[in-house]
């Protein structure tokens, strides 16, 4: 046995919701849904159009590969900086403050990424769009978590399968902008416009709950050691994201390089894999309502495993598209999941909850792709697939032994 309390199960949410909120109809409870989707929606329409506008960016500030990397790093600095401390201010301050505070600042850093006309200002800029999006992220799962406790089942999966959406809507806006040859800083504008207006509506429909304070002989300590069932979540959240951030960055170069797949089909493993995923999450919490999170979680990472192993040893273009549909499938629902169990932690606040297993899922997105790049440059692509599929065995056998 790994640890002595079994999450799946025993974890409660210990956040005094609103009597209002609490008996509400059915019809104000799906507006509250709807609401706290919009919000996830915004927050990945927002990324989105900076992703779409990459190139376009590089070009105006006549930046090297190189010197893009280098830039493109203060970003997860910036999530990083403010990770210590999201957590806590969405305790004392409500993860509805937060949220709105959060998304508007959010989207004003995504303009200034348009007027940025040298390395040092876009540098400066990624980091407080980073900073501003882990703070909307603790925020806006913790809204997830409350909305969830409302309806009594599970939601989470389809709230990040909002986010996963907005990711489509936003690259089709993307290409939308190029067709009609506006500049990045308008089309910037114009989403940031769509997504203040989408607070605007929604805002007064948000959760408001209090968390409970913690005992004060607690509260005096600096240092307290973190719940041992979120630091297994978290690892957990880290060997899908390790999977996920893979697809996102590598993807690609596998069916380039590996797959040999001629011009436009070099896409086809990425688009599969983000099809696959989003489609997961917006089925996803039918299927944990119908069969528990513990064998939807070990099904799932056995799903990444056989993915990540087809496309290894089957390097052709049908077998690896359909390969990386199940790795789709396999990450879609893990961290929601992940993050809903934290969420109802009985012993740390929900927003504290959510930024420890967050910060240990972070790291597998960062460090899983340059352990790739590594790995692959001793030993080749495939091995390094490989090494990353065996993430998916790891993820059902810790959900088996998390129990007491």
């Amino acid at each position: 046995m790994l640890i002595n309390i079994n999450p799946l199960s025993l974890f409660q949410t210990k956040a005094k919701i609103k009597k209002v909120f609490r008996e509400a109809k059915a019809s104000y409870l799906n507006r509250i849904r709807f609401a706290v989707g919009m919000f996830y929606f915004g927050m990945g329409l927002s990324f989105a159009t900076w992703a779409s506008r990459i190139p376009d960016i590089k070009t105006a500030l006549h930046l090297t590969e190189g010197d893009l990397g280098s830039i493109l790093f203060a970003l997860p600095v910036g999530q990083l900086v403010i990770m210590p401390f999201s957590g806590k201010m969405v305790t004392k301050f409500g993860s509805h403050r937060i949220l709105i505070f959060s998304l508007i600042m959010y989207v004003l850093c995504l303009i200034n990424l348009g007027l940025a006309t040298t390395s040092l200002q876009l540098s400066l800029g990624l980091f407080l769009f980073g900073l501003f999006g882990n703070l909307a992220n603790i925020a806006v799962n913790t809204q997830g978590v409350y909305t969830e406790v409302l309806f009594k089942k599970t939601i989470m999966s389809s709230f990040h399968g909002m986010w996963s959406f907005a990711g489509f809507t936003g690259a089709l806006v993307g290409l939308g902008m190029l067709a009609l040859k506006l500049s990045p800083l308008h089309h910037f504008i114009i989403v940031a416009g769509i997504v203040l207006l989408m607070v605007a509506f929604n805002f007064k429909f948000l959760v408001r709950a209090k968390e409970k304070k913690k005992p004060k002989e607690e509260g005096k300590k600096l240092f307290v050691k973190p719940d041992t069932a979120l630091l297994w979540l978290g690892v957990i959240g880290f060997c899908s994201m390790a999977s996920e951030g893979v697809m996102f960055d590598w993807s690609g170069v596998y069916f380039k390089d590996i797959v040999k797949a001629p011009g436009p089909l070099v896409v086809l493993g990425y688009t599969s894999f983000m099809i696959m995923m989003a489609s997961g999450r917006f089925l996803g919490d039918g299927l944990i309502n119908k069969f528990g999170r513990e064998r939807v979680m070990q099904i799932s990472g056995v799903m990444i495993s056989a993915g990540l192993f087809t496309a290894v040893f089957l390097p052709y273009i049908i077998p690896c598209t359909i390969a990386f549909m199940f790795v789709g499938l396999g990450v879609a629902t893990i961290v929601p999941t992940v993050y809903s169990i934290a969420g109802k932690n009985p012993t740390v606040p929900a927003g504290e909850a959510l930024t420890i297993v967050s910060s240990v899922s972070f790291l597998g997105f960062l460090m899983g792709p340059p352990v790739i790049g590594h790995i692959a440059q001793s030993f080749g692509l495939q091995f390094s697939f490989a090494f990353i599929g065996i993430f998916g065995v790891l993820i059902a056998f810790m959900v088996s032994k998390i129990r007491t």
